[in-house]
């Protein structure tokens, strides 16, 4: 599974210091850099990669703003100064987002997006800031006409006692086509919040295959390994979910 050894900036590779930045060129590539504050990201089909972002403000790592898409990060490590909230490692309010081999930590809550694809990642260790609400991955609507979130193959531990390991909130939504597959979950109240909420119920969600682990908390969360899960919604699949050390994961007795 992802880890310290396999996310990140590979070993050997030798980053430049930088400040800041603001993309504004479709098409950027950006390799190699050390970022002594955040990357902004206004254009489309950006490839972030081999870089480590030090948040040293209040809102993001990186962010790819609403009207652009296609954005890859790869190989890259984020993270906050532990004195200065970092609210979120990668924050994404445009439409298609890649996210692979990522290392996210120490930040209130790792990567916030409703489309795309997170895979093979490893994101641990937040940072409490008082008032927050904690959360690894996390998702708070359905995602863009045409698309789906896809959220496989991941390390996903949040060390505190709140909120979740991956979060699907219907803060702004229904949650709709979303595929959580192969990650390992520990942590937070719930290691995961499986997408029901207040306005509608969810469909086409697929928990498939995950590993819930009892490292962080003896119930997986604090309260249990998961909550809101849509039994009757049309598509919703449950297969496969096993807990570390042994036995299956019943969203019904969470």
């Amino acid at each position: 599974m992802p880890g310290p050894g396999n996310t990140g900036v590979p070993a050997g590779v030798t980053l430049k210091r930088s400040d800041s930045l603001v993309i504004t060129k479709d098409g950027t590539v950006i390799d190699g850099l050390d970022v002594y504050g955040d990357i902004t990201v206004d254009a489309d089909n950006v490839t972030i990669r081999n870089t480590r972002v030090r948040g040293q403000r209040d809102y993001w790592g990186i962010l790819q703003r609403e009207g652009h898409s296609g954005l890859t990060v790869e190989d890259v490590e984020v993270f906050g100064n532990g004195k200065a909230r970092t609210q979120f490692g990668i924050l994404n309010q445009g439409r298609m987002i890649t996210i692979r081999r990522v290392d996210i930590h120490t930040i209130s809550n790792g990567i916030c997006t409703e489309q795309g694809v997170v895979e093979d990642s490893y994101l641990h260790d937040p940072k409490y800031y008082s008032g927050d609400h904690t959360d690894m991955i996390m998702s708070t609507s359905a995602p863009a006409k045409g698309t789906q979130l896809i959220i496989r193959h991941n390390t996903v531990i949040n060390t505190l006692d709140q909120t979740g390991a991956i979060a699907l909130f219907q803060d702004f939504g229904v949650i709709r086509d979303v595929t959580v597959e192969g990650n390992l979950l520990a942590g937070g109240g719930w290691a995961l919040y499986a997408g029901a909420g207040t306005k509608g119920t969810s469909s086409n969600v697929k928990v498939i295959d995950n590993v819930f682990s009892r490292q962080v908390w003896p119930k997986g969360g604090y309260a249990g390994p998961v909550a809101y899960w849509d039994h009757e919604g049309s598509g919703n699949v449950w297969r496969g979910n096993t807990w570390e050390d042994g036995g299956a994961v019943d969203p019904g007795k969470s």
